[in-house]
């Protein structure tokens, strides 16, 4: 959205949360329902006044998540450790991969300068969300890009696919690399296609949870200039 003859605009990237879906595949869905209905709530309040409260039961790997250290290491920041300024408000650069590159190198980092950034890689997987095709071969970083994306400094790396890493390696090793340095990952993103390759501020926004490694996040992005 714009206004006031800005051209800055605000995309989400973040998918919406809906009962019964599936975000990885031996996870279950959530479930999103009322604890207290319209109806029930009449006989607490005055007439014509009802509230509804809600009742969401999910895994944390849920929707479009952020994946603090503690997810990976028992002595990691959780949620609630995490700092502001790790997931608000920062220069986010968007790398665009060819839609046919599974195993994303380093050679596509090589040339960018990463630090304090959020590096957000655009695969445009997510047009395959709520498929069958979006778990079978989705693209990922290899562990020389997460070396790399460590060793220079970036704050935060997102994707648009299924996982970071290559799903077939038990090891994790972009998440292994990327969580022990602090940097924490958001899967699951979207719409990337509408953020510009620079210029753009990233914000990932998670509930401070206490001894929670994941959560679903409202990401969005703003771009474009005043």
């Amino acid at each position: 959205m714009s206004g006031n003859g800005s051209n800055r605009a605000i995309v989400e990237v973040s998918h919406v949360i809906e009962s019964g879906m599936i975000t990885y595949k031996g996870l279950p869905a959530p479930v999103v329902c009322d604890y207290l209905t319209r109806e029930e709530s009449r006989k607490f309040y005055a007439p014509g006044t009802e509230f509804q409260i809600g009742k969401v039961e999910m895994v944390s790997n849920t929707g479009t998540y952020i994946d603090s250290p503690f997810h990976r290491y028992p002595h990691g920041d959780d949620l609630a450790a995490l700092s502001a300024s790790s997931i608000l408000d920062l220069e986010a650069i968007v790398v665009r991969v060819p839609r046919r590159q599974r195993e994303i190198g380093p050679e596509v980092f090589s040339s960018i300068d990463v630090s304090g950034k959020a590096i957000l890689v655009h695969t445009g997987w997510d047009a395959h969300w709520r498929t069958e095709q979006y778990f079978e071969n989705h693209p990922f970083l290899t562990p020389q890009s997460a070396e790399l994306l460590a060793r220079r400094g970036a704050t935060l790396v997102g994707i648009d696919s299924l996982n970071v890493d290559d799903t077939n390696d038990g090891t994790r090793p972009v998440h292994t690399t990327l969580l022990s340095a602090g940097i924490p990952i958001v899967e699951h993103l979207c719409n990337l296609a509408n953020v510009s390759d620079r210029g753009a501020r990233f914000f990932a926004p998670v509930l401070k949870i206490k001894s929670c490694g994941t959560f679903p996040v409202r990401a969005f992005a703003i771009t474009g200039r005043e």
